[in-house]
């Protein structure tokens, strides 16, 4: 693989930027809401991604003749009710079908080049290769190889080789933060947090527990007592897993460790937004294998635009795992019809997070900053939908503001990194949605108590607090991702659970309540693949739990036993209890053959009732008499 190579500014010390807190901004000092403008090569809308979260990046490919579906590459898309936003290839993951966009992140110097910059300020940061179908396809062949005597390994081995891979991680964990913050524009709080912590967690849980979740499971053979019924999860062979930009590291290696221990390879597509990090992340896990005496093809980055993504879910990977927006999650799942290819969907997330009266207002207010202010809003499970009971509704507004307006906001990687609360946004375009969301709301009555703009000098948005919102705007209902908080007010538990359930999405959601009893009936209610009670966002570090969602949210489950088994065929094995070796004699068919077997449903299956006795006393004789030749 091409190495990204960084350029003499990339190294040098950054001169010290200045940080700005956010201010607070009157109504009439926004400007008019923006009008998008509409593509001329893809139809784009502005409903997000996720899976972490985000945008990810398949892309369409070129025309076929057996008219496969086109696979666009990721980008937040408008609803169609909404005006268009753009959809240049320049600034989302949004190719046209017809190869790499005309320019990438930061415009490719060659057709098959991606060229990195850090979007805090605008630094480039070096380019790495845009790979097309051919080199996918080898890569999967080499895959394939590999793969074959990696599945032969043993627990213990496989648990050797993540041992290796964490202490990797921690040794190069600052390192890592640097290059993720430099790349995503994340502070190197938010890196550390949000992609070294949980992906040694998963590590941690694997290497414990990843054997007892994978052994062969047996079951009562029911009626067959003379049968053994044994679960077994053997690997599938390859599985193809296509990234998301929000976490570049977390959103590699999260799928690939359940994956690797069930004794697959792996190979995984970044999106072109986050893709100066990819050469590195690859060097240390080629240096973890081969430590290990195992080859590096087991796990193999791909880089490349939109066109390379639709190459990965066509090419023949035996699953696939992607992360992204609902239109190109469609998209994904249209391209996988070709070679009938399994998908797990980690679609979008609209997460609701509900304050109670009895809340205690510092632990939700601090839920509240954390679920919309982590990387700059740019999660799948960001709390994008707070609504806030009347009882503490002012409270919690006078806090929120205060604190909001008290962030820093800058260059992460400025000074010592620890001066920067929110960092930049991936993606230009992104900012652009978000203003878009938000000037929309401002439009229609709601008001900016913080924030609302874009700041200059980056790819910026100001933390931003919205108040006075209802499900009428789109801010409520499509998929914001970025740093706004919508504060809605509620007048009790019924119509916070109405409004909450009041989504196209299912991914997260959080209850803050004193009252263990009632925050559990709220829980009870929602409609999501996960709910935290008195915290936010937690269910995704508990490394046990499933992780995925409902509704437009997608399907399938990651983490824990559901995420190991995800990655295995689970097949059916039914062997002898005892060697007597009796044949079951079907043919040929005799009289009587057909009354023996009605006797013999009705015996075992009728009720335990009166009348069920009776007719099972019946059944038992004609067992007998036709059992006997004697019907």
């Amino acid at each position: 693989m091409k190495k990204a190579t960084q350029t003499k500014a990339s190294r040098r010390a950054k001169p010290k930027t200045a940080t700005h807190e956010v201010p607070a901004v009157a109504v009439s000092d926004l400007p008019e809401v923006a009008q998008p403008v509409e593509d001329s090569q893809v139809a784009v809308v502005a409903e997000q991604a996720d899976p972490g979260v985000a945008l990810t990046d398949v892309a369409a490919a070129p025309a076929r003749d057996d008219a496969a579906p086109a696979i666009v590459s990721e980008a937040p898309v408008a609803k169609a009710a909404e005006p268009a936003l753009p959809s240049s290839s320049d600034e989302r993951n949004e190719g046209s079908g017809e190869g790499p966009p005309p320019s990438g992140p930061s415009g490719p110097v060659s057709p098959r080049t991606i060229v990195c910059r850090n979007p805090a300020n605008g630094e480039l940061l070096g380019e790495v290769p845009a790979m097309d179908a051919a080199e996918v396809s080898e890569r999967l062949a080499r895959a394939r190889i590999a793969q074959q005597k990696w599945k032969k390994t043993s627990f213990a081995e496989r648990r050797r080789v993540l041992r290796k891979l964490l202490d990797t991680v921690l040794n190069h964990a600052d390192e890592l933060c640097r290059m993720l913050s430099a790349e995503a524009g994340k502070t190197l709080q938010n890196a550390m947090m949000g992609e070294i912590f949980p992906v040694c967690e998963k590590i941690r849980y694997t290497i414990k527990n990843g054997e007892e979740d994978l052994k062969s499971e047996k079951i009562s053979s029911g009626l067959l007592l003379h049968k053994t019924a044994t679960i077994e999860f053997h690997p599938l062979g390859v599985i193809g897993v296509i990234c998301p930009w929000n976490f570049p590291l977390q959103n590699i290696l999260g799928p690939m460790i359940p994956a690797l221990f069930s004794g697959n390879a792996v190979l995984a597509k970044v999106s072109e937004w986050s893709s100066y990090s990819a050469p590195r992340v690859q060097a240390l896990l080629d240096e973890v294998l081969s430590s290990c005496g195992h080859s590096p093809d087991l796990v193999q980055i791909i880089t490349g635009y939109g066109d390379t993504g639709a190459a990965l879910v066509r090419c023949g990977v035996d699953k696939i795992v992607f992360t992204g927006s609902v239109p190109n999650g469609r998209r994904v799942l249209e391209g996988s019809v070709q070679n009938l290819t399994p998908v797990i969907l980690e679609l979008g997330g609209k997460d609701p997070l509900i304050v109670c009266d009895d809340a205690d207002l510092e632990q939700a207010v601090a839920g509240a900053l954390a679920g919309v202010f982590i990387c700059s809003g740019q999660m799948c499970l960001a709390a994008e939908r707070i609504y806030v009971m009347d009882g503490i509704y002012d409270r919690f507004i006078e806090r929120v503001v205060a604190q909001a307006q008290a962030l820093r906001q800058g260059d992460p990687l400025s000074g010592n990194g620890a001066d920067i609360d929110v960092g930049a946004m991936t993606m230009p375009h992104q900012v652009e949605i978000v203003e878009h969301l938000v000037h929309d709301a401002v439009s229609k009555g709601a008001k900016a108590l913080v924030g609302g703009a874009r700041r200059p000098g980056g790819s910026f948005f100001q933390p931003t607090v919205l108040v006075d919102v209802d499900h009428s705007m789109a801010i409520m209902r499509e998929e914001t991702f970025g740093p706004v908080m919508a504060i809605m007010r509620v007048r009790d538990d019924a119509h916070a659970i109405e409004l909450a359930n009041d989504s196209v999405f299912g991914l997260g959601s959080s209850v803050f309540s004193k009252d263990q009893a009632r925050a559990r009936r709220l829980a009870d209610q929602l409609i999501a693949g996960s709910t935290c009670i008195n915290d936010y966002g937690l269910a995704y570090m508990v490394q046990g739990l499933p992780f995925g969602g409902v509704r437009n949210s997608g399907f399938g489950r990651l983490n824990g036993r559901e995420g190991l088994r995800a990655c295995c065929n689970a097949k059916a094995v039914v062997g002898d209890r005892f060697p007597l070796h009796i044949p079951s004699k079907i043919y040929p068919v005799k009289p009587g053959d057909y009354e023996m077997v009605r006797a013999a449903v009705n015996l075992i299956y009728r009720p335990l009732d009166l009348t069920g006795l009776r007719a099972r006393a019946e059944a038992l004789v004609d067992v007998v008499r036709h059992g006997l030749g004697i019907g």
